[in-house]
Order: C-alpha cells, then structure tokens, then sequence
C-alpha cells in the first residue's frame, strides 16, 4: 500500500496531530509538497500533502481561507499540513473551520518537524511500496512461469486471475474464447468477441481497456493485450479486474503477456522443422509408403492417419479467374468465418493456413499443413473441426465476394478441392481428387468444391475453358461461314438434327422444312466438315461444340 496520511499521523517520529478531517485520514499520499504561494493550483496534480508557514496568507481571514481551501480540494489536493511556531503560534480558527466545512484534512507540523522529515517519509513509504510491489511482481511471475510450464495455458490463466483478484481469458486468431479461468468468466470472456477482433486490427502489440465504467451490470474493467510478435497477433488475453490494476498486478499481466506470447507462438524454426517433417510424412504418404509415414509422423501426426481423413490443395488465383458461380453452395457460414472472411487483406493462403490451424487447436485435432509451390496442401480428419472450418471460410468468401466488381488490380482468389474420406493408403488417389476437384472449382466458377460434388449438376458449365470454345470456334467456323452467306441454315439443322437423336421427321418438324430438305442439308454439313455423321464420336464432338459456342452467345 502506498502511504496515507493516518500513515503520516501514527510515524512517531513526525508527531503530526489532525485538527481536521479525521475522517478522511486514509486517502494515499502520492508526494509531500513545499509551497507558499498564495494559489499553488496550477502546480499540483493531485494526492499531494501540501505543507504551509502561511507566508503569504491571511491565514485569519474566513472568506480568504474558504476560497483557498476550496481550490485545493479541487485541485485534487489530500491534505494540508500547517507548521506552528513560525509565522503562527497555532493553527488560525478560519483555516481550521474552512478545512472542516470542505472535509479536508489538516495536519498540525510541531516547530521540531521539518517540512524536509515530512518529504523524506512519503519517498521512503512511496520506495518501500514500489519495492513490494516488484518483489510481489518477481513472486507472480515465478508463480505464472511455473504454472506455464506444468499446467499450460489453461495453469497460467488461473494463477494470474488469482494474482489480479479477477478473471482472465485466452481468444486465438480468429476471437474465439480458448480458455478462461475461473469457469464462470466463459460468458463474459465470451461477449468481448467484437472487442477482440477490433484490437486483432491494430499492429501488435496492441492493448484497450473495456468496461468499467459503472453503467452497466458488467462493471468490471477488462484489460484486452494482442499476443505474438509478427504483423498479426496469433491470439489475444483478457483481465478482467473490479478496478484499475496496481503495480504488482500489472507485472503479474505483463509477465502472462510474455509466457503466452512464448506459449502460443511457436519460434519459427520449430515452424519450420515441424514443416519440414509434415513434407516429409505427405511424400512418402503419396509415395504409397504409410508405415514409414506413420513412423515419421510419430506424436505429432501420427493421430490423424489412424482415421479417415481428407486432402485439400488450396491455390491462389487472379480474380478474373474466378467467376462466383450463381448455383454456389447454401451452406451457412459460422460467426467466426464470416469475420475471418471479412478480413481479406494479405495471402490467402496463409488466412486459410490460420482459419484451419485454429479450428484444429480449438478442438484438440491433428492437422497437417504442408505449403508446396504456389499452393497448400492439408491433411485433416473427415468430419473434423479443420475440414468444417476451411468449407465455412470458402463459402464465407464467397458470400463476401460474390457482390463485388473485381477489377485486375485486386489481390487473388482462393480456390479450394477436396478429396474424398480416405486411408493412409490411398493418399495418392485423394491427391489426384482434390486437384480434379480444384479444376471444376476453377471452372465452374467456385471458391470450394469437394470431390463428391463433381458427379453433380450438369458438365456442361465444364465447357467455359477458353480451349474448348477455341476447339468449338474451329470446328463449326466453315458451317457459320456457309450460313452467312445466305446459302442454308446448316447450324441451326445440325443443333436440330443432333438434339432429336437423327430422327429425320421430328428434326424437320421443329425446323419447319421438308425432311428431304434437312436430309441434303445433312450431307452438306459432311461434306463441308469431312467428317461423317454417323461416327457416333463426331456426333458427340459436334454437340459438344454447338453447346459450347452457345453458351458464350
């Protein structure tokens, strides 16, 4: 505790007596000053013991001392030390009755007490409270170190709710509550999901202060601190606290701060070796080699092989190349990836690297991410929370994207394929699925397509690639040429002639012309194209073609 006047009062050595305020003798001292000026006001900054002779007042003037007491109380001045045998014999009956009336407490200074042996006791308390405090902060931060290391996070949060005498809670990336202690904070921890996301967007480190301002029932004051030490915090704490913290509490948070900072964001060499080892585990996955994968992948991915689990590869692409898709999935995006998507600034790749890894960590589930060239290839359980999270992100950048005008300067899309559930020994296969399936995302305009979806709908939306309507343009370019000169609709009997299956009388009925008429304009068409209709491939070749020119009409 820092000095107080009672303090001041009891020290033995000051013989200081009260004549004023005695009721108010508990307030803390933050300095002793000398000032005989007439109005020191606008020298003070508040909780000073101000110490007069009363040189220059009229210390026996009722109205002056009225005033001048007033001006001290608001100023934010504790008390106000008189010194007797000096300029008065004893302290003056309007000083004294003006203290009274504003409940300002006034000390009586014997003529043996220098002002100087006052000083001296307030920066010796002041020290020894300071002392404390770092010797308490020393204490706290042994305690939340050790608990760092046995208990996890989950031990650190607890010793430091205990060290502040309140509550505290972890979010991860995305704002989502990890962990809170004691239990009862989860739903307070929970409703500073916004507060957390806003902080998430300032440079770290970065820090605010919510609450505590009385006028709500959750009157707590709750510091938020970003944690990690890149561009974007990995994850943030939260210490809720009925008042301001003091300075022993505040190095128990700054060291919470740095042991979660340690604890949650890993050095980037052991990034990069757990990398290199998940590499190594895909490679030889892919190389039909499990055993020796599962061998490789030991505690740290060995969990995630011993059930089904699926492959994802993830690209960047420029945005003209994706094309939102009308018939886009109506799965519903969760609050969490909404947010996420709502953050679309930087390398998608690595948002999407951090919405799974999350999601895995907030679950408790193995996940393998592994980048490879331009694109990130992910290991996770089918089911699971990463699989769930990278479909709701996907969908939720969809939703983002799909009422916007992209223009050549935006940064890239990402577009997103997906295996099928499979075993450690069909990893090979699953890759060959999520590219497939990653080829009709690119192409049917989508963001995530899984490898169950490409059997349905139409392939006709397959036929947008530039080199199929290129192939389309060449083999129907010399019929489009023969109609524009006037000569015969061959386009149009061809469409007809093939969409009736060659049932002549059904063709000829829908064009209006005799079947004799559709039956030379076939032979045209053969003779023109040097190909026969009745090559069932050349058929197909064709309505492929006539689909395609269609629908870039």
């Amino acid at each position: 505790m820092p000095p107080t006047l009672a303090s001041l009062v009891h020290h033995s050595a000051l013989k200081l007596a009260v004549r004023a305020g005695e009721d108010r003798l508990d307030v803390p001292v933050r300095w002793a000053h000398v000032s005989e000026l007439a109005d020191p006001v606008p020298y003070m900054e508040g909780g000073e013991l101000l110490l007069i002779t009363a040189l220059q007042l009229d210390a026996e003037d009722p109205e002056a001392m009225r005033r001048y007491v007033k001006r001290l109380a608001g100023a934010g001045v504790v008390g106000l030390g008189f010194a007797v045998g000096v300029n008065y014999d004893e302290i003056p009956g309007a000083l004294v009755e003006a203290a009274r009336d504003e409940g300002l407490p006034l000390l009586e200074v014997p003529r043996r007490t220098p002002f100087l042996a006052i000083s001296k006791a307030v920066s010796a308390a002041i020290a020894a409270d300071q002392y404390r405090s770092v010797t308490a902060g020393f204490a706290a931060q042994r305690e939340l170190t050790k608990q760092a290391l046995t208990g996890g996070p989950e031990g650190l949060l607890a010793a430091l709710a205990s060290q502040v005498d309140g509550w505290a809670a972890l979010y991860d990336a995305s704002g989502a509550v990890v962990a809170t202690a004691p239990e009862w904070a989860g739903r307070r921890a929970a409703r500073l999901t916004a507060d957390v996301e806003r902080l998430r967007e300032r440079p770290a480190p970065a820090s605010s202060v919510v609450g505590g301002s009385g006028t709500s029932d959750n009157d707590d004051r709750v510091e938020l601190h970003s944690l990690g030490t890149g561009r974007r915090p990995r994850s943030a704490l939260a210490v809720g606290t009925a008042a301001a913290l003091g300075t022993a509490e505040r190095y128990a948070v700054h060291s919470a701060i740095a042991l979660l900072t340690l604890t949650t964001e890993r050095s980037r060499s052991l990034q990069a070796a757990e990398q290199r080892i998940g590499a190594a585990v895909l490679r030889m996955l892919l190389a039909g080699e499990p055993e020796h994968a599962r061998t490789v992948a030991g505690d740290l991915y060995g969990g995630l092989l011993d059930a089904p689990f699926r492959l994802i590869v993830a690209e960047a692409v420029a945005v003209s190349s994706v094309r939102i898709a009308a018939d886009a999935p109506t799965r519903v995006p969760s609050a969490a990836a909404l947010a996420a998507a709502a953050d679309i600034n930087g390398d998608p790749l690595e948002a999407l690297t951090e919405v799974v890894e999350s999601a895995a960590a907030r679950s408790g589930e193995a996940v393998l991410v592994v980048p490879e060239r331009e694109r990130l290839v992910v290991l996770a359980a089918d089911g699971g929370a990463a699989v769930t999270a990278c479909a709701e992100y996907a969908v939720a950048l969809e939703a983002a994207r799909s009422g916007e005008q992209a223009s050549p300067g935006d940064e890239d899309e990402l577009v997103v394929g997906v295996s099928a559930p499979v075993g450690p020994i069909a990893v090979a296969a699953a890759y060959k699925q999520a590219e497939q399936a990653l080829s009709v995302a690119r192409r049917r305009g989508r963001m995530y397509v899984e490898h169950e979806q490409l059997a349905s709908g139409s392939v006709l939306p397959l036929l947008a690639d530039d080199a199929v309507r290129a192939f389309a343009d060449g083999l129907l370019r010399p019929l489009y040429e023969h109609d524009a000169t006037g000569r015969g609709d061959l386009v149009a009997s061809l469409r007809a002639w093939l969409s009736r299956h060659g049932q002549w009388d059904a063709a000829a009925a829908d064009l209006g012309v005799h079947r004799h008429t559709l039956r030379y304009r076939m032979r045209r068409v053969e003779e023109i194209l040097g190909r026969s209709l009745d090559d069932p491939d050349v058929r197909m070749e064709l309505w492929l073609a006539l689909k395609a020119t269609a629908s870039a009409e």
